[in-house]
Parts: structure tokens; sequence; C-alpha cells
């Protein structure tokens, strides 16, 4: 793809995030909260209320709108050039039921880092011609905006990669989207992550879990490790997907993958 002809691979961070309803059950909203997620259904979910289903029901449906879930997996990987020559993807994973403190860790990891810009036509005032990128999967529509609104929410300040609020997608070449770059232009190119992993021949990233299991796990379950697998999964994926796009998917075997131990905890306590 010529549109990433500029793109150094050892500058990008590929992120992934797993969200759950705030709380258990529609039950332990806030009695301040559920008149809003009855308002909030009224509009989002009209269809659904009018097919007979009701306002606790889907609150499973939470996860997906940041002003009633939380996060608690957000996935990092990277390229990294060794002393060989080789490539290195390393994978960390900032996880846990205390949402505030996954956000300000993740926050502090990205804080270090200025995001691409050219020097001549960057409209972002952080922005640096020496900059990185973040490359998620429908990131544009979800995992960007997601994690600024919750930091907002925790009263953290936002890393000035996620700190893009006002400006306009196109002034933001910083944010990459496996998704939007698959559409070529087409409104309707919508493709998960799986599928497009599919057509590229790579392993699903969902041979365990998908999305829809991931409030089950963390709130029935309470299974927070195997969340944290599956998110970086993703980012696996989502990285390899990157370099067909690119040109470079002949480097993947050669890679050396390194993960960053995440305890696991299957005992979580979740609040």
């Amino acid at each position: 793809m010529n549109i990433l002809r500029h793109v150094d691979l050892t500058r990008v961070f590929f992120v992934d995030i797993e969200t759950v309803p705030g709380y258990a059950t529609h039950a332990d909203l806030p009695a301040t909260h559920q008149p809003l997620w009855q308002k909030f259904c009224e509009k989002r979910h009209a269809r659904e209320l009018a097919e007979g289903r009701t306002h606790e029901e889907l609150f499973s449906n939470s996860s997906l709108y940041a002003e009633f879930g939380k996060v608690v997996c957000i996935s990092v990987g990277f390229f990294r050039e060794l002393k060989d020559e080789t490539l290195e993807f390393r994978t960390k994973s900032f996880a846990g039921a205390d949402e505030c403190k996954v956000l300000c860790d993740f926050g502090q990891f990205l804080q270090r880092y200025a995001p691409y810009g050219p020097s001549r036509y960057a409209k972002l005032e952080t922005a640096h011609p020496d900059g990185h990128f973040l490359c998620a999967h429908n990131g544009r529509e979800f995992d960007y905006g997601y994690l600024g609104r919750r930091m907002l929410i925790c009263g953290q300040d936002i890393p000035p990669m996620l700190d893009v609020a006002g400006h306009k997608p196109w002034d933001l070449p910083h944010l990459l989207d496996t998704m939007e770059l698959w559409k070529f232009g087409d409104n309707k190119g919508h493709i998960t992550l799986a599928l497009l992993a599919g057509v590229f021949g790579i392993p699903s990233p969902k041979d365990d879990i998908d999305g829809s299991h991931v409030g089950h796990t963390y709130w029935v379950e309470k299974d927070l490790a195997r969340i944290v697998r599956y998110c970086e999964k993703d980012i696996i994926t989502t990285a390899r997907i990157f370099l067909h796009y690119t040109g470079q998917q002949a480097l993947w075997p050669l890679v050396t993958l390194t993960p960053t131990p995440w305890p696991s905890a299957p005992l979580m306590q979740v609040v």
C-alpha cells in the first residue's frame, strides 16, 4: 500500500483493548444511571426494544459504550530490531479490575512517545516527523476514542498520541486502522479481524473466545488471564495483517515473538 510508504515498522504500536459492562448486571447499575441507560437504549437500540428485548437484557451491550462500560485489558505490541538484524515482536498487557490503574499505566507508557506528523503539514501540535504510530483494527471507530473517554472519566491526562479531540481524521496520520485501510474508500467495507486474518491465511485469533464472551469471562468466570491471552492474540494478528499491507509478510516466520509475562489471576477480585 503506497499510503504506508512513510511508516517505519519499528515505530508502530499495535494496540487492542477489551471492554466489559461497567457492572456485572443491570441490577447493579446505580439508581442514578438506570434512567440514563434507559434513554440511551431508546436511541441506540430502538429496534431491539421494539422486538421485545428489555433494557436489562440489553445491558450486556454496554461494554461497547465508554459511558457505561470499562476497559479491563490493553495489549500493546511492537517490532524491534535485534543485534543480528532480525526482528523481534514484543507484547505487553496492562490489565486488572482497577480500570483507572490500567489506563494510568498504559498512559504513562504512551506518554513518552510523540505522534507522527510531517513537519510542514502537521495539524496536531505534539506531532513530530520522527514520531510514532498507533495501529488497531477498527481503532478509529472504537479503541482510540474509548480510551480517551475513559481516561477523562478517570480524571487522567491523555497522552499526546490519543489527545486528538477536535481534529479531523485526515489530520491524524499517526492513527492507523487495519479495517479502514481495507475499505479502499468504500464505506461498506467493514470486516472482522478474524475474516481479514482468514483471507490472508493467518490463524484466527478467535480460537478460544471472541468479543461477545469477554463480559461473561470477566464477571462470571473471573478469568482475566484468559482475556489477556485473547487480547494479545489480536495484536499479533493485527501486526501480521499490517505486514501484508506493506508487502512484508515474508518477514513473519523470521520474527522472534517475545511476550512480557502477565500474572494469571484465577481468583481475581472483581470490583
